[in-house]
């Protein structure tokens, strides 16, 4: 049996992140590919997904998986870049270093890559992934990166795209899904909240916090901004179960990308905020309306734009994406 080991940010239990690991888990498993994830939740991940896990820092745990196994996927997500953290992007490469220096199969799989402004870790990144059996990246962006560094890459769609969800059931709630970031500002919390009130205050309203960290204490000040608008309003923070209550909604209007991504393959009538180069091409790309972080829409204009989305067009362009797990295949036989 080929023995995987996967690398990439999980155990945080974010959103995306955790959609992608399902995803790429489930796949490998419907191939009989025995499955290790290093995880920084080792627990919840082997519990969650069925696999076997080891701490990330675990120093020898992880040397010692790397050596007793076949191939390394390092992703999806965006593990090699330098804004959030130089020590995040020095863990991932040396992952990556250490699978190659054991002579193991590697794929980059689904990520983003950069920004990386440190010439250095530009060295690095450049030299580890032109030695990678396949690199596969996720948006023109990181394809151009790559070329520039001499790296071979193929563009994929997002693997979350190849998730099977349930659109079964359908009721009538509103959907919000905010996340703490740079740009979040009073302003849009406000118009946001004032347009839930007046158009959606006889509906039930839930409020997705989809990593505890980021995102909890802001639905919890959003939550508060509605009821001090109406203190009547059937609203509630859900952090559990977020696939299938949000192939439930009628709408939903959401920031993180994989949450409007799943809301689109459900049909879910949808409206993007516009935090992020990637959910605003997933705006365009899908025919959603969008409110920018400085909310300078028409919010009855977003109102009539939701109204008057088909749920058949929504479904259809989710159709549309198909991973290509052609090459990705391939390389899943056990190295002599």
């Amino acid at each position: 049996m080929l023995k995987a080991v996967l690398s990439g940010y999980y155990g945080f239990k974010n959103f995306g992140d955790e959609a992608i690991l399902s995803v790429l888990v489930s796949h490998l498993k419907s191939l009989g590919v025995d499955v290790t994830v290093f995880s920084s939740d080792p627990t919840y991940t082997a519990e969650t997904y069925s696999v076997r896990s080891v701490k990330n820092f675990d120093l020898f745990g992880v040397i010692n998986t790397i050596k007793n196994s076949d191939l390394l996927i390092s992703g999806g997500g965006s593990l090699l870049q330098d804004v959030t953290s130089l020590k995040s992007l020095v863990y991932y490469t040396f992952i990556i270093a250490a699978a190659l220096l054991f002579n193991k199969k590697v794929i980059i799989f689904a990520q983003g890559i950069g920004p990386i402004n440190c010439k250095f870790a530009q060295f690095i990144v450049m030299n580890l992934l032109k030695f990678c059996n396949l690199v596969t990246i996720r948006d023109e962006k990181s394809l151009n990166l790559l070329t520039d560094f001499g790296v071979k890459a193929k563009l994929v769609c997002d693997p979350v795209y190849s998730l099977s969800v349930s659109n079964s059931i359908r009721t009538s709630k509103v959907g919000i899904q905010l996340r703490n970031f740079k740009t979040m500002n009073n302003l849009l919390l406000q118009k946001l909240a004032l347009f839930i009130v007046e158009k959606y205050s006889d509906r039930d309203i839930e409020i997705f916090s989809l990593q505890t960290t980021q995102d909890y204490e802001l639905s919890k000040t959003f939550r508060n901004m509605l009821l001090s608008i109406n203190k009547n309003i059937s609203v509630e923070i859900v952090s559990d179960d977020i696939i299938d209550k949000i192939t439930q909604l009628d709408i939903l209007i959401g920031m993180r990308f994989h949450a409007l991504l799943v809301a689109i393959k459900a049909g879910v009538k949808c409206c993007a905020i516009n935090y992020d180069i990637k959910v605003e091409k997933l705006a365009e790309d899908a025919a959603i309306p969008v409110i920018s972080m400085d909310a300078n829409e028409d919010f009855d204009d977003v109102y009539l734009k939701l109204q008057n989305l088909k749920r058949e067009d929504l479904l259809r362009f989710a159709g549309t994406k198909s991973f290509d797990w052609s090459e990705f295949d391939s390389l899943l036989t056990v190295s002599e």
